[in-house]
């Protein structure tokens, strides 16, 4: 049986470039009606989780589902009125477009397993036309969960439904490059293929015990060898 893909998408699939940070620091302000100063990595992490460390770091007292929800509302609000500036400063990583189109070919199912929201995940795919690759309505998102190693049975029981077949963790691939979608992979037993496209290097994600890793996915070939064996 083919395996299952489940795409990241912020610094594996595309790059939203200053627009992301910007969007929900935008949130962040209306949903507390202040600019809070906070010291927070994004990367990896689920938009939920991101909201409550920036509340936590920026000083909100006691900072609970409550307020991370106000922000989660605005940040899908901020998003669909700065939408087209996701295609004007952000760009697709190398190969993502020639990848996707090789993977579809040989008949593999794709879809994402993000930290975003979803409707901003669709937002972002849609700027640089990748929703027609993969297959949403099996994906799983921040707004599902705010534990990524969460989201992974999702995908797999939402991919049941719609496909009428099982994809055991081991027939599925993670593709992302932080530590937190090796983390989600090996949580769940799927393979997991790490790209140096974000803030981590090649050694630092080397060093994780992913099945794969690599600077990117400009080779096309080795990437659809790998997640077709």
């Amino acid at each position: 049986m083919t395996p299952l893909v489940a795409w990241d998408v912020d610094q594996t699939l595309l790059s939203s470039g200053t627009a992301g940070r910007d969007i929900m620091q935008t949130a962040v302000t209306r949903a507390v009606g202040e600019a809070l100063t906070y010291d927070v990595w994004f990367g990896g992490k689920t938009d939920p989780r991101i909201a409550g460390e920036i509340l936590v770091s920026g000083g909100v007292p006691t900072p609970h589902d409550a307020h991370v929800a106000d922000v989660l509302v605005h940040l899908e609000q901020v998003l669909a009125e700065r939408a087209h500036l996701i295609a004007a400063d952000g760009h697709l990583m190398p190969g993502v477009r020639e990848t996707l189109t090789r993977l579809r070919a040989d008949g593999v199912v794709q879809t994402v397993l993000t930290g975003n929201i979803r409707p901003n995940a669709v937002v972002k795919l849609a700027a640089f036309g990748l929703e027609e690759f993969l297959d949403v309505e099996i994906g799983a998102f921040g707004s599902d969960h705010a534990d990524r190693p969460k989201l992974l049975p999702l995908v797999l029981e939402r991919a049941e439904r719609a496909y009428g077949r099982r994809w055991e963790p081991e027939q599925t691939w993670i593709v992302g490059d932080t530590e937190f979608d090796y983390e989600c992979a090996a949580a769940s037993g799927a393979r997991c293929l790490l790209v140096a496209t974000g803030r981590s290097s090649y050694d630092e994600l080397s060093a994780l015990g992913a099945d794969a890793v690599l600077p990117d996915l400009s080779d096309v070939d080795e990437v659809v060898r790998l997640l077709t064996s």
